[in-house]
């Protein structure tokens, strides 16, 4: 019975040495890798690291290519920690610990957090809340169950509290409207 694998000529030729790269070729690729990395979402100058560790053994060369990115704009903990600052639906708590999980510096997030405006905080635990109060207003305990809704995406009670007041009174109100 005959093979069913076709011959090829290049199956008889011993296979191709693979030549090293340059060390100009490995810089030009890690960089390659760093822009593909930046251009799926914005990275902290420590995830990045991380991202380039796994691909190249050389801490020069990782050091070169976080330099020249950061030297072009593309890699900024600045402007990361803006974005994850200006961020709606959590709280103060929530952006700290996100800044500090993705390896911002300690002093870039204390200028985020005090950049955040506390009456916007309040305002955004009231917007969240007032999503889900219909579901939370039919549990056993609504104000419970807010709290700590609200807990877990990163509000405090300077901002909890109010919100919940709020939205309780309003309920009250329409209760009261529609007895009428």
């Amino acid at each position: 019975m005959r093979s069913r694998r076709a011959h090829s000529p290049e199956g008889d030729q011993p296979p191709r040495e693979v030549r090293p790269k340059t060390p100009e070729e490995r810089r030009d690729a890690l960089l390659a890798y760093a822009f593909r990395a930046l251009g799926a979402r914005a990275l902290t100058e420590a995830e990045l690291r991380g991202k380039l560790e796994r691909r190249s053994d050389d801490p020069t060369l990782i050091e070169e290519v976080l330099k020249r990115v950061q030297e072009l704009g593309y890699q900024d903990d600045e402007q990361v920690a803006q974005i994850e600052g200006k961020r709606r639906g959590v709280g103060t708590f929530r952006v700290r610990q996100t800044l500090k999980r993705r390896g911002v510096p300690e002093d870039l997030i204390q200028d985020t957090l005090e950049a955040r405006d506390p009456d916007q905080e309040r305002a955004g635990a009231l917007e969240v809340l007032e999503r889900r109060w219909p579901a939370l207003a039919r549990k056993k305990d609504p104000k419970a169950s807010a709290y700590a809704f609200l807990a877990r995406r990163g509000y405090g009670g300077d901002a909890i509290w109010p919100a919940i007041r709020e939205l309780s009174e309003r309920a009250l109100e329409d209760e009261a409207a529609q007895e009428q």
